[in-house]
C-alpha cells in the first residue's frame, strides 16, 4: 500500500522544512576578500569621483542664484532709482546768531558755513568718485518748512517753499550763492541777506543748499538749516558780543538793555563797562545786586553774570600789600588770585572764607593807591621773582611800578574814599560826601574784630563814641538814613584800620 505524500502543515513552507546548511568557512572567507576589495575600490576611485559631481552642482546652483537676485535688484534699481543711493548735503554748522541784513552769513563761533555731501547708507562724507565735485546753489526757505523734521521731502516740496524777494527788492541773497564741493565739502563765501524775515509766514528763514549737477538717475536730497530771524542791519547796533570785552558798554551784556532801566540804574551808579561791572561784582556782588534791584530776577541774573564772565582777560596779575612777603595778588577786574603769607604763595582755593574777605579788604586798599600796584606777566613770573629776586621791602620802593590799565571811570567812583581825608583830619566823622561802596562782609569784619582793631588808635580818637552812636541809630527803625550812616562808618573804620595796622607792622619790623 503506497504511503500518502504528506502535506505540509498549514502555514508551513518547504523550505523551512527542510533544514538549512550552515556556511562553509570557505565561502566566508570569500566574501569577506570581496567585501575588502570594493572598499578598496570606493575610497581611491569612488569617492573623489563623487565628490566632483557633488561640487559641480553646488556651484552650477548657487551661479543660478546669483543671477537671478542680480536680475530681480536691477530690476528694484530701475523701478526706484532715487532710493539705490541715499546721497544728502547736509550742513556741517549751526549759523550764528544773531544774524542781520547786510552781514555775512557765519557759522557758530564766527566760522565759515560748510556744506558737504554725505552717504546716508555709511553716515559718511563721499570724499571721491561722483559727486565729490560738483555745484550747490544756496538758497532761501520758509522757516516752517519741514517743520515736522521730516527727512523724505520730494523736490517739489523743496522748490515750493523757496522763498523770493518781495515786488521791486532786490534778490534776497547776495554774493557767492554758488559753492563749489570738492573732495566731498564746501565752504560759503561772502553771503548776506538783503531783506529781514518779518514779512514771511512764519516770520523766520531756513537757509537751503541744492546741487546744480545730476548723478545719473540718483536724487541728492537737498541741505536745510535750522530756522533763524533775519533782523535789519539797524538792530546791529544793539547786539550782544560773545564774548564780551572789557571795554564793551555794559549794555552789550545779556537781559541788559540799551537805554533801558537796568542800564540807566548802572550807568547812574557809574558802572559803564564790562570791567566796571566785573569789579563790582567780585568786590561787591550784593551791592551791585542792589542797583539792578528786584526787577531782574535770579534766573535773569545768572544770564548776565555768566555772560559777563565769559569776557577773555589776559594772564596778567597784580600785586599789592605792604612787602612782598605779605601780600595780595589778583587780576584785571579785582578777582582774588592768591595772597603772599610769610613769603609762601596761597592760591585762592587754599583759603578759607575770612582770608579771602581780608583779602578782598586789600584789594579795595589798592584801588584806593594805584601807584603802589606792581603787574606781573603771568602766575609764573610772580612767584619766581617775589621768591627769588624781589627783596621783602615796601612795594612802593620798586623801580619797575608801573601805571595800572584798571577802568578809571568805576575805580575813582567806587573806590575813593573822597573827602573823608578832610573829615578825619578835623576829628569830626560827619562829612556830606556820600561813600559808594561798603566791601564784602564789612559790618562782620569790623564788630567781630573791633577790639583788636581799636590797638591801633591813638587815645584821643572818638572811635567808641561814634560806634556806639552808629549802633543806636542802626536799630532805631525810625530813622531812614540809618543804614547808609553805617555802612560809611564802616567803610571809613576799615580803610582807616588797614592805615593803622600797616603803620604798626612797618614800626615793629
Amino acid at each position: 500500500m503506497s504511503q500518502k505524500r504528506q502535506q505540509p502543515e498549514e502555514g508551513t513552507s518547504f523550505d523551512e522544512r527542510r533544514p538549512r546548511k550552515s556556511p562553509s568557512f570557505r565561502s566566508v572567507v570569500r566574501d569577506v576578500i570581496n567585501l575588502c576589495k570594493l572598499q578598496n575600490l570606493i575610497e581611491p576611485v569612488l569617492e573623489p569621483l563623487i565628490r566632483r559631481v557633488v561640487k559641480e552642482e553646488v556651484d552650477s546652483a548657487l551661479r543660478n542664484y546669483a543671477i537671478s537676485m542680480k536680475r530681480n535688484c536691477g530690476k528694484e534699481i530701475q523701478q526706484n532709482p532715487p532710493e539705490s543711493r541715499s546721497l544728502q548735503l547736509r550742513f556741517l554748522s549751526a549759523i550764528c546768531l544773531p544774524v542781520f541784513t547786510g552781514t555775512r552769513i557765519e557759522g557758530e563761533g564766527c566760522s565759515n558755513m560748510e556744506v558737504a555731501l554725505f552717504d546716508n547708507l555709511i553716515g559718511e562724507v563721499i570724499s571721491d568718485g561722483i559727486g565729490s565735485s560738483a555745484k550747490v546753489e544756496i538758497v532761501v526757505l520758509e522757516g516752517d518748512f519741514n517743520g515736522d523734521e521730516r527727512e523724505n521731502w520730494t523736490f517739489d516740496e523743496f522748490r515750493n517753499n523757496t522763498v523770493r524777494e518781495r515786488q521791486g527788492k532786490k534778490s534776497l541773497l547776495n554774493g557767492d550763492v554758488i559753492v563749489n564741493i570738492k573732495d566731498g565739502t564746501g565752504f560759503l563765501g561772502n553771503v548776506i541777506f538783503t531783506d529781514n524775515s518779518s514779512w514771511t509766514r512764519s516770520r523766520k528763514f531756513r537757509l537751503g543748499a541744492r546741487f546744480m549737477d545730476n548723478i545719473g538717475d540718483v536724487r541728492v536730497r537737498e541741505a536745510i538749516s535750522e530756522p533763524f530771524v533775519v533782523r535789519d542791519h539797524r538792530g546791529e547796533l544793539y547786539k550782544k558780543h560773545h564774548p564780551p570785552s572789557l571795554s564793551d558798554e555794559v549794555w552789550r551784556l545779556e537781559k541788559i538793555g540799551k537805554d533801558g532801566a537796568f542800564h540807566k540804574r548802572l550807568r547812574n551808579e557809574r558802572v559803564n563797562t564790562v570791567q566796571d561791572f566785573l569789579m563790582l561784582f567780585f568786590l561787591d556782588p550784593t551791592r551791585l545786586r542792589n542797583i539792578l534791584g528786584t526787577g531782574m530776577s535770579g534766573k535773569m541774573w545768572d544770564i548776565t553774570v555768566e555772560h559777563a564772565r565769559t569776557c577773555v582777560l589776559d594772564k596778567k596779575l597784580y600785586l599789592y600789600g605792604p612787602s612782598q612777603k605779605n601780600a595780595v595778588v589778583f587780576n584785571v577786574v579785582g578777582e582774588l588770585m592768591g595772597i603772599f603769607s610769610s613769603g609762601n604763595y596761597f592760591p585762592v582755593d587754599n583759603l578759607s572764607e575770612a582770608e579771602k574777605a581780608n583779602a578782598y579788604v586789600s584789594i579795595i586798599s589798592a584801588f584806593q593807591d594805584r601807584k603802589k600796584i606792581v603787574p606781573f606777566e603771568d602766575e609764573s613770573s610772580l612767584i619766581t621773582q617775589s621768591s627769588s629776586n624781589l627783596p621783602s621791602e615796601d612795594l612802593t620802593s620798586q623801580s619797575y611800578l608801573q601805571q595800572s590799565p584798571f577802568s578809571p571811570n568805576y575805580m575813582h567812583s567806587s573806590f575813593s574814599i573822597g573827602g573823608f581825608d578832610d573829615c578825619l583830619s578835623g576829628g569830626d566823622l560827619t562829612c556830606d560826601e556820600p561813600l559808594v561802596y561798603s566791601g564784602p562782609a564789612a559790618d562782620s569784619l569790623i564788630c567781630d574784630n573791633l577790639n583788636e582793631h581799636l590797638e591801633y588808635f591813638e587815645t584821643d580818637f572818638p572811635i567808641h563814641g561814634a560806634v556806639n552812636s552808629f549802633t543806636a541809630c542802626s536799630s532805631n527803625p525810625t530813622i531812614g538814613k540809618a543804614q547808609r550812616g553805617w555802612n560809611i562808618l564802616v567803610s571809613v573804620l576799615r580803610w582807616w584800620f588797614t592805615i593803622k595796622r600797616i603803620r604798626a607792622r612797618k614800626n615793629t619790623g
